[in-house]
């Protein structure tokens, strides 16, 4: 006898108790409303705010055992809408997606429907890929592409936008300028990327992603470090969307073998925001990625980073040294950059010479002199900092210690009575010594210029919006180190429009702050394990990445499993067990 599938033994409020969306009492109220009202479980949630529309399509679809979605724009190939009448949709409740392959994705109020699907079959002529999406939401999508207006360029050019100036210009040739001019007269192409950067800078992206696909054009952007769908426009537009956006970065749209880098500013939202534009050949066409610069997003006041107070505390007196080397650590967008940028704004001052080099320079900060490395020319970190050496600065700031001479030259200039801030890639604090070492630092001049490290990872924040209490499980809370706080409410984001049903709005750092105390630089000195050296600083008031991570969702400003994703390291045998989290005082 077979054994059945488990999600024909799920409910939908086990499921999405199961989740952390709803606690028991909710569920025992909901269900005596349930019986009051007839209304199904679920959209009674929704409709008491409880709990959002992505979460309900989250359980239905384990319940169901199939793929769920929330409908967007740009997640509809407007081409695909025609396929099946407005009537019909709205009786069937369907609404096409898109077409790959001649397989046509289906959204579905009842997926699981063989008369429809064998219906959609008929009417289209093509296999069905069915996914689960509320009722509601299929409904109004239906209604804002009907009245036959399929016509995906005249689609694109009713999009709502705002301008986007391209500031320097200059430095364009005449010649492509005015060629792709010509080749987008009276085309959506330049509507799609205006829309594409003012949407991306409007909701405080990072990047946008331009990857070509099979049928089309995939374009995402990334906020609060995570990928999102913006919009997928049609087989036809990429080679001219990838031409326009090379162009306004100054780079030749001729050469589509090798990758390239351009960079702009441009006027969107009524500000000045620098671009950084980078292409990759790949099988199926050109790939872009433009990194969107926006001072608006930069926060320098370290108030403003997610510090601790205890932590800041101890950060703030490492660099109030008079020289030597302070270190930020992290994998590749934690924020460490701007973790030395809050630095200098600290240490910034009318008697103090500030120099940084920078690959490249991302914000220009005033009283501060700030130096872009080029490889391409010979101008690397080692030689930029050896030549700032001599320009009597009292503050130097390394972009990143790449390299064993870099490493060797910022060592001795924290020796000799500079103080010198620096990024390196290490798991947390304490490894960053053996990195340095490994780099070929002597561990007794090490130990003489180490001021203190700052690890960090970017965690995101509830989105203050769709804000509610949850129970953690109790796998989670063990993994967190904090068992004994079962049946505490955390907070969590159920998911709502503003936060793009993420549940989450906004991102702040978690620090792990080492300061090198008279016995840490002794142990430095005679070159002591970093599981030696993590086994002292646990004697002290000292909290890792992980407890940093937790204290962060106790206090309620991110859930406790993001907390945990975002300090999840590999782990060594020769480290400690994990130690039960110490509340902050």
């Amino acid at each position: 006898m077979s054994t059945p599938r488990p999600f024909r033994k799920v409910r939908v409020g086990e499921a999405l108790i199961r989740a952390g969306d709803i606690s028991e009492q909710q569920l025992e109220q909901a269900l005596d409303d349930q019986r009051q009202s007839g209304s199904r479980l679920g959209e009674l949630l929704v409709e008491q705010g409880v709990i959002s529309g992505s979460a309900l399509v989250r359980a239905l679809a384990i319940c169901l055992g199939v793929r769920g979605c929330i409908i967007r724009h740009g997640l509809i190939d407007p081409e695909v809408l025609g396929l099946i009448g407005e009537q019909e949709a709205e009786r069937l409740k369907v609404i096409p997606m898109f077409l790959v392959r001649g397989v046509l994705t289906v959204a579905m109020a009842e997926p699981q429907s063989v008369p429809t699907i064998d219906r959609l079959r008929a009417i289209t002529g093509h296999e069905i890929q069915s996914v689960l999406a509320l009722e509601s939401n299929i409904i109004e999508f239906v209604r804002k592409y009907a009245g036959g207006n399929n016509d995906v360029h005249e689609f694109l050019a009713n999009m709502q936008h705002s301008e986007v100036e391209v500031v320097e210009r200059e430095a364009i040739d005449e010649g492509e300028a005015t060629d792709l001019d010509r080749m987008v007269a009276g085309s959506p192409i330049i509507n799609l990327v205006n829309v594409a950067l003012t949407t991306a800078v409007r909701h405080k992206a990072s990047d946008i992603h331009i990857e070509p696909e099979r049928n089309g054009t995939r374009i995402r952007y990334r906020v609060d470090g995570m990928l999102r769908d913006l919009m997928k426009p049609p087989m036809g537009m990429h080679s001219a969307v990838v031409s326009r956006v090379k162009v306004i970065g100054k780079m030749d749209i001729a050469e589509k073998r090798l990758p390239q880098e351009g960079r702009v500013r441009i006027v969107a939202e009524g500000r000045d925001i620098d671009l950084r534009i980078s292409s990759m050949p790949t099988l199926l066409g050109e790939k872009l990625v433009v990194r969107i610069l926006d001072k608006v997003n930069l926060h320098v006041r370290m108030e403003d980073l997610g510090f601790r107070k205890e932590s800041l505390g101890i950060f703030r007196r490492v660099l109030k040294e008079a020289h030597g080397l302070v270190l930020v650590t992290g994998p590749t967008g934690s924020g460490k950059t701007t973790t030395l940028y809050s630095a200098l704004d600290l240490l910034r001052s009318p008697e103090l010479n500030i120099l940084t080099v920078e690959d490249p320079v991302e914000y220009q900060l005033d009283g501060v002199n700030q130096i872009g490395v080029n490889e391409q020319i010979g101008l690397t970190f080692a030689r930029v900092l050896r030549s700032a050496l001599r320009q009597d600065p009292d503050v130097i700031m390394i972009g990143e210690i790449r390299d064993d001479i870099t490493a060797h030259v910022a060592v001795q200039a924290a020796l000799t009575g500079h103080s010198v801030l620096a990024t390196l890639h290490t798991n947390d604090a304490p490894s960053a010594i053996a990195r340095l070492i490994d780099m070929g630092v002597k561990s007794y001049l090490l130990s003489s210029a180490l001021n203190g490290v700052v690890a960090q990872r970017l965690a995101r924040t509830i989105c203050p919006s769709c804000r509610t209490k949850y129970f953690p499980a109790d796998q989670v809370l063990e993994d967190a180190g904090i068992p004994s706080m079962t049946g505490r409410a955390f907070q969590k984001g159920t998911g709502c429009q503003s936060c793009h049903d993420s549940g989450f709005q906004g991102r702040a750092g978690v620090y792990e702050v080492m300061e090198v105390n008279a016995e840490v630089r002794r142990m430095v000195h005679v070159g002591a394990a970093t599981h030696e050296l993590r086994a002292e600083l646990s004697k002290h008031d000292y909290k890792t990445l992980r407890e940093e991570g937790v204290l962060l969702a106790i206090d309620g400003r991110t859930s406790l499993e993001e907390a945990l994703r975002v300090t999840k390291m590999e782990d060594t045998s020769a480290e400690p067990e994990p130690q039960p989290v110490r509340e902050a005082a």
